[in-house]
């Protein structure tokens, strides 16, 4: 297995490439680490490479709040500094003064 750094770090926030959402990574996977049958799920004509870093978002779009599951690919910086409304950011999170979160204390590792 190749060793592939990821792009994006815990606290930053990210959108969808294609997809109308935005989100806050909570965590990252070096590679797919989900189930077959969501990995089966995806359109094929859309289905990304398993072999890089997925990341776990505290993801919102217009109508709800929501956990997402995205690849590196499908994913770019938000650099919009617009707050994010989903509750688990700010339990878990304090926002920076650049756009980014910070876990609290209570959650670092």
């Amino acid at each position: 297995m190749k060793q592939r750094n990821a792009k994006f770090e815990i606290g930053q926030v990210v959108r969808h490439r294609i997809f109308p959402f935005r989100g806050v990574i909570f965590d990252v996977d070096p590679e797919y680490a989900n189930t077959e049958e969501w990995w089966n799920a995806i359109p094929q004509e859309i289905r990304p490479s398993k072999d890089q870093p997925f990341y776990h978002l505290f993801a919102e779009n217009d109508d709800s709040e929501y956990v997402a599951y995205v690849s590196e690919q499908n994913l770019e910086f938000d650099d919009s500094d617009r707050p994010m409304r989903h509750a688990q950011v700010d339990a878990l999170f304090d926002k920076d003064g650049v756009g980014h979160y910070r876990p609290k204390a209570a959650f670092r590792h």
